[in-house]
């Protein structure tokens, strides 16, 4: 049976599909409308996205797209583990500017679910890591947007690793949640 665990932002949770295993490995249902309609999940996704890091320290993020083109998003991890992210860009929300983090990992087989109205980060904590994520709006570069990392406002408590993270030109550039577009 899939568990749906409500984290401490409404509308993002964790989802852990069943797994059933014996001495050869295991099968797993990873997604089932009908499952998360149940939970009062009901999504149309549209596309998949999956990303390769090389290396431990990857940080991807904190991205996210406005109206129309705002995405929903299903993130699992098909090898390694990430610490996912999910900061709440919604104004007039009484959590705005507040964020969430869960690790995810091929190992457990959870995932997360970040709904719009959240910008969405991760970093690796493994080499060789593969995230795959199920989206609800194709991507728009018009309303392409991210908000940087490292914000004080924020404050993300992004894991200590060995080395500095590696981002891409893009999110180094990124502006901070004061100067951003969010959702009003």
């Amino acid at each position: 049976m899939t568990i749906v665990n409500e984290l401490a932002i409404n509308d993002v949770v964790e989802i852990i599909p069943h797994r059933f295993g014996d001495d050869r490995g295991y099968f797993s249902e990873v997604y089932n409308k009908e499952t998360l309609e149940a939970h009062n999940i009901s999504l149309d996704f549209v596309q998949d996205n999956q990303s390769y890091s090389a290396r431990k320290g990857v940080l991807r993020g904190l991205h996210y797209q406005l109206p129309p083109f705002a995405q929903d998003k299903l993130v699992r991890v098909l090898q390694g583990s990430i610490l996912d992210v999910a900061v709440d860009i919604r104004r007039k929300s009484n959590t705005f500017g507040k964020w969430v983090a869960l690790e995810v990992t091929a190992a457990k087989g959870n995932q997360i679910l970040v709904p719009k109205g959240f910008a969405h980060g991760f970093v690796t904590l493994e080499e060789h890591t593969i995230v795959a994520y199920k989206v609800s709006g194709y991507y728009s570069a018009e309303c392409d947007r991210n908000i940087r990392y490292d914000d004080p406002q924020l404050a993300i408590d992004w894991p200590n690793l060995d080395d500095e993270f590696q981002l891409s030109a893009k999110d180094s550039a990124a502006p901070y949640l004061k100067e951003a577009q969010v959702f009003e």
